[in-house]
């Protein structure tokens, strides 16, 4: 008999529960249990409906970067007791806005952002269980691809969008080098910025369905949403 699964989500705040109203209704925390309150069409796609013993480690945090992978999330799981047969990583937004408005250092951020989760992804590999599988999640943009700055309370950055896409292009590279699934988080979020409202307001669950975003970079409750599904596709992919 396989072993159960255990899930493991590292990386940033695109995967933790805070921002989208609590324990439970985050993007990883949906992948592993829906809330059928709030996603009913998702009721019995999840890992426990697959796996009634799957197991869940929420290891990442808010705000962090590359840096927390490598220093402080990783050997968080290399101690975990079961080893991994699901690893998210949602990595390089917050490394990339350190250097918001400033283009060149922006593609250094890209450069070493790669370079991190090159890294990272062949440790993670060997502290999977047989089978197991890694997912690395692209990096949305909450001006919709508008660039529009001044309504996202930001300084002009005339780059912005053609610099994340350079992130997220890397993002997926890294990934394909080293045999891990790309969540197309990104392309999920499409239209759920700007095009949809204001993504700076803070309410975790806001009337408007379609706005996906809070306090600018957060997923709120229905963006939780949004990242559960491309993670969900990215590990049925074939």
């Amino acid at each position: 008999m396989a072993p159960a699964a255990h899930y493991v989500a590292l990386g940033d705040s695109i995967s933790i529960d805070d921002y989208s109203g609590g324990p439970g209704r985050g993007g990883a925390s949906l992948l592993h249990r829906n809330r059928d309150d709030d996603f009913a069409e998702w009721r019995g796609r999840d890992l426990l409906t697959v796996d009634p013993d799957a197991t869940f480690s929420l290891l990442a945090t808010d705000g962090a970067t590359t840096r927390s992978l490598l220093e402080v999330q990783l050997p968080r799981l290399a101690a975990l007791t079961r080893r991994p047969t699901i690893v998210t990583v949602t990595i390089g937004g917050n490394d990339l806005l350190g250097a918001f408005g400033d283009t060149s250092a922006a593609r250094g951020v890209v450069v070493r952002v790669r370079s991190a989760l090159a890294s990272a992804l062949p440790v993670i590999d060997e502290l999977l269980a047989p089978g197991g599988r890694i997912v690395v999640g692209t990096v949305y943009d909450p001006s919709d691809g508008t660039g529009d700055a001044g309504r996202l309370g930001l300084p002009p950055w005339d780059d912005a969008v053609a610099v994340l896409a350079e992130l997220n292009a890397s993002l997926r590279s890294v990934a394909g080098e080293y045999g891990a699934t790309v969540a197309e988080i990104a392309e999920r979020f499409a239209g759920h910025g700007l095009l949809s409202g204001d993504p700076t307001r803070p309410e975790a669950r806001p009337a408007e369905r379609a706005l996906w975003f809070c306090n600018l970079i957060e997923p709120n409750a229905w963006g939780a949403g949004g990242v559960r599904a491309a993670f969900w596709d990215a590990i049925h992919d074939n």
